[in-house]
């Protein structure tokens, strides 16, 4: 009689399972580049000492050249090696460091150190970023060392993720405490964005308030980046007080999107300074205000405004849109008479700084960069860390700013007076 069973047979362990698997994933390619690591590390510090010291390892030290100083090398002498651990991208390396002793001008000696391996590095900075990224996209410390143990070989524990989370956060702390007094800053681009995080185990939307300087140079810069609630002003001015308690310097111009909270921080706090209303978002104004089948012809009479040659073109097309659109769509010609003459501030610049000071692009474009690289996330797992990791991205040159367009010099000042807006 024979009997059937419903039993799957045995194959193996979970171990011999996920070995076999792996097997087939082995790459030549990346072993070999991994047992040459260690090698070209070596090499590339003994070729630092021997710099140092003028002379190859066993070689006698070459006399010195009156002529030449700097010819001899720095006097000093070997005395062996010692084992570091280095983490990298390559994996888990043990390497022997040539240690010298140098000669100093009192007659003492010193202990040659490395410019290329600091002292007490145990990893690459490629490899803390590789961690801190993994860390700051919402991973926990153990998914983390599961994720890149394939990259590391396995070698990154749950301490080495905590120790690299810590640097990090000490990191932005000094970034958010340090002085702004030798910052040559003459134009500030403020602006929020909002982005979803965890709060009480609740997804809920934040704002992070963004100030954006530009140097003297032209070179933009990033100021503060805060979760302060929203876009109050009380918010706005507690960002801005702080701004000027670290050092910052009443800037020359100011762009800003038109928030009410916004303009009414600046306005107690630097009042005077020349504010330029952002065209790009008054245009959305403007489009919100009329029906969809005038939002080309809105556009195209907009556009030809923003857009002419001169302070008085730009003001004699400015009246003949407030006329026709009068008539046509009240609430169209209102919308653009709120902005006042703080649209048109840009004409008091030379001409070839108009194109970067008419709009909030630049700080809308690290908006855009910033959640296109957080787009896999729709929630991040903190307020705290959805400022640290709009900062750590541009420290990290994922995200990068470009000079201001047609930036001369920093002797090109405003105009005396802006564009006549009577109508």
């Amino acid at each position: 009689m024979t009997s059937n069973s419903t039993k799957l047979p045995v194959l193996g362990s979970d171990a011999e399972i996920a070995a076999g698997f792996l097997d087939e994933w082995f790459d030549p390619i990346e072993a070999g580049l991994r047992d040459r690591v260690r090698e070209f590390i070596q090499t590339m510090i003994e070729s630092e000492l021997e710099a140092v010291l003028s002379r190859p390892r066993y070689a006698r030290r070459p006399k010195a050249d009156p002529k030449n100083d700097g010819a001899g090398g720095v006097a000093g002498h070997r005395h062996g090696h010692r084992s570091r651990s280095l983490l990298g991208t390559f994996g888990r390396v043990e390497i022997a460091v040539p240690r010298a002793r140098l000669d100093t001008a009192e007659g003492k000696t010193t202990e040659w150190k490395s410019k290329a391996l600091r002292a007490y590095q145990r990893r690459t900075k490629q490899a803390d970023s590789l961690i801190a990224g993994a860390y700051l996209a919402g991973t926990n410390t153990r998914r983390v060392r599961r994720g890149l143990a394939a990259v590391f070989g396995g070698a990154v524990s749950k301490d080495t993720v905590s120790r690299v989370w810590r640097k990090v956060k000490a990191d932005w702390d000094a970034w958010n405490a340090r002085s702004l007094a030798e910052e040559p800053i003459v134009r500030l681009i403020l602006d929020g964005t909002v982005v979803r995080v965890r709060l009480d185990r609740k997804a809920t939307s934040i704002v992070l308030l963004v100030v954006l300087g530009v140097r003297e140079d032209g070179q933009k810069v990033l100021l503060a980046v805060k979760n302060m609630g929203g876009e109050t002003s009380q918010a706005w001015r507690a960002v801005l007080d702080d701004l000027v308690k670290r050092g910052l310097r009443p800037p020359e111009f100011l762009i800003v999107d038109g928030g009410t909270g916004l303009e009414q921080a600046l306005a107690t706090l630097w009042g005077d300074v020349p504010t330029q209303r952002c065209t790009v978002h008054k245009h959305r104004n403007l489009l919100a205000h009329a029906p969809p089948r005038l939002h080309d012809e809105v556009s195209a009479d907009y556009n030809d405004m923003i857009y002419a040659a001169s302070p008085a073109e730009i003001e004699q097309r400015r009246r003949a849109f407030l006329r026709k659109w009068r008539l046509k769509c009240k609430a169209v010609a209102d919308s653009l008479e709120e902005a006042g003459d703080r649209l048109f501030t840009f004409t008091r610049l030379p001409r070839s700084q108009w194109k970067s000071a008419r709009t909030t692009n630049a700080i809308e474009r690290l908006h855009e960069e910033f959640k296109r690289r957080i787009k896999t996330q729709t929630v991040l797992p903190s307020a705290e860390t959805a400022a640290l990791l709009f900062w750590a991205l541009l420290a990290a040159g994922q995200i990068t700013m470009r000079k201001v367009d047609g930036w001369q010099t920093l002797t090109e000042k405003l105009a005396d007076t802006p564009i006549d807006l009577a109508a």
